[in-house]
């Protein structure tokens, strides 16, 4: 018996992923084009075996009438099945990394300047598409497009998985803007965006704490302005909405690392006294 139980672990640990662990002993003899596989049985497969110890295969060979060495045959054939699977394996993950790259909607995320990895959840789809993309395990940006691009041509799609779809197609930034933190006219997503969305949201307050830690740069760029005696409702006057901007910008106050007096809202004080009187 050449075989030890180091190679008869290593090999069973390797096979447990492959996708011919429930293919017939013989049948992997026969492509190997090796000697024949002496027990027969539909249930003799790499699946029968690989969850047992060195010493319990041994044992169950001798049970069937075989020698102690037959596992150098089993040995063999598992390890040169790996041989054979493993470049299978390769071309697939090789052919799925092409497509990837391929894919017109991940080309589209990149001349955007927009992240793949940015998180679904923080986006502004709607409630059904938001489970859908939970159900599939869906998670980022580029997961989507990956998903959306290997959908067949003949699954329906609706509400706002199918207006990302599009607004990513053909780049309609307008419709962008609706879904995701995007500023029409610019590269990237923002955090003043996500606060407005977020301020749209009954879940704003949560949305804002994960969109603060993955706005990081420009929530630190705020700040910094801020203690050089910027202003913070200016960042949100692009919005156009002031009743918006003052919520999106009391969502983000709690989060900046800054003197409570510089990031408070500024209070129009009325004016007092006689000359107070006559300005009214």
């Amino acid at each position: 018996m050449k075989s030890t139980a180091k190679d008869w672990d290593e090999v069973r640990s390797a096979f447990a992923t492959s996708i011919m662990v429930d293919t017939s002993l013989n049948s992997l003899a026969q492509n190997l084009d090796g000697p024949e596989w002496p027990i027969k049985g539909k249930d003799e497969t790499p699946a029968k075996y690989i969850d047992l110890s060195f010493e319990e295969v041994v044992e169950l060979l001798q049970l069937k009438g075989q020698q102690p060495e037959r596992i150098d045959q089993l040995v063999g054939l598992l390890k040169e099945t790996l041989a054979f699977d493993s470049p299978f394996g390769d071309m697939v993950e090789q052919t799925q990394a092409a497509s990837e790259r391929d894919n017109p909607l991940l080309k589209n995320l990149a001349k955007l300047g927009i992240s793949e990895n940015f998180p679904i959840n923080l986006t502004a789809l709607d409630a059904g598409t938001l489970e859908f993309c939970k159900l599939e395990g869906l998670t980022t940006l580029g997961e989507f497009a990956v998903r959306a691009q290997a959908m067949s041509q003949n699954v329906i799609v609706g509400g706002d998985f199918k207006k990302l779809l599009n607004a990513l197609s053909h780049v309609d930034e307008t419709v962008l803007a609706e879904v995701l933190p995007f500023r029409r006219g610019h590269k990237g997503l923002h955090l003043v965006e996500a606060m407005a969305q977020a301020a749209r949201r009954p879940d704003g307050a949560a949305r804002a704490e994960i969109a603060t830690s993955w706005f990081r740069d420009e929530l630190s760029a705020i700040e910094k302005d801020l203690a050089a005696g910027g202003s913070l409702p200016r960042y949100f006057v692009a919005l156009g909405n002031p009743e918006l901007e003052k919520r999106a910008a009391d969502l983000l106050r709690p989060h900046l690392r800054v003197p409570a007096a510089v990031a408070a809202p500024v209070v129009e004080k009325k004016k007092g006294g006689l000359f107070g009187w006559f300005k009214k």
